[in-house]
């Protein structure tokens, strides 16, 4: 798969530019699946208005509103209880899986549970689309910060499909988000290298490597050896 995890969606050009590269055509003419799962278990999002702002492209983050040809729904929840054939054709088929924002342990949870999480390695032309909790399920460790749901597991281990942790919504001193100096503390207890980005920054992973889009501010971790 190829990722393009963002902390608030396609907040400007730059991001917009990478996402058509990505995809390889227009987003208009593209089709995706938006996945509303992490909103549910966090506790100022879903159930209720937000997850179905998400859907409807209603919310202030861009992703489901952004011209695609075709939108239609993947609630991770939902698919063990239906048969795979029901809905694997349609991801195999889907441009971009679009992510929202929420709690990255219960969507890690539930992209294992529903099995698609099994299906990533045979969707090597597809864009994840992440923002927020929707682009930390893919790192190897999101930090006891932002632990809201409890995994069965008891830890704060995610996906681990790429190699960084990340933490969103990188702000000034006093603005709505996390100040350098709480994403430099978050930084000290992971085990990885990481990154903090803002809400008009984006990480950009492929088979040929990683690279930070932006037109904003973002600051590099290296290994921290209290993690």
């Amino acid at each position: 798969m190829k990722l393009l995890l963002t902390s608030a969606g396609v907040t400007n050009p730059t991001i917009r530019h990478a996402l058509e590269d990505l995809l390889g055509k227009p987003i208009s003419e593209s089709s995706a699946l938006c996945i509303p799962t992490a909103q549910y278990g966090h506790p100022w999002l879903g159930p209720g208005i937000k997850a179905w702002e998400f859907i409807s492209g209603r919310s202030e983050n861009p992703m489901v509103d952004l011209g695609w040809k075709s939108v239609g729904v993947l609630e991770l929840t939902a698919l063990p209880s239906i048969d795979e054939e029901r809905w694997k054709p349609l991801v195999l088929e889907t441009d971009a899986l679009l992510a929202a924002g929420g709690d990255a342990l219960y969507l890690s949870h539930w992209l294992r549970e529903s099995r698609l999480a099994d299906m990533f390695p045979s969707l090597a032309e597809t864009v994840w689309l992440g923002m927020s909790a929707g682009s930390m399920v893919m790192t190897p460790q999101i930090g006891r910060e932002f632990v809201g749901w409890k995994p069965p597991t008891g830890d704060d281990s995610a996906l681990g499909i790429v190699d960084f942790s990340i933490c969103p919504h990188l702000a000034a001193d006093g603005e709505p988000g996390n100040s350098l100096a709480a994403a430099e503390n978050w930084a000290a207890g992971i085990r990885y290298s990481s990154y903090a980005i803002d809400d008009q920054t984006a990480l950009l992973v492929t088979a040929d490597g990683m690279k930070v889009i932006t037109e904003g501010q973002w600051k590099y971790f290296p290994i921290s050896q209290g993690g």
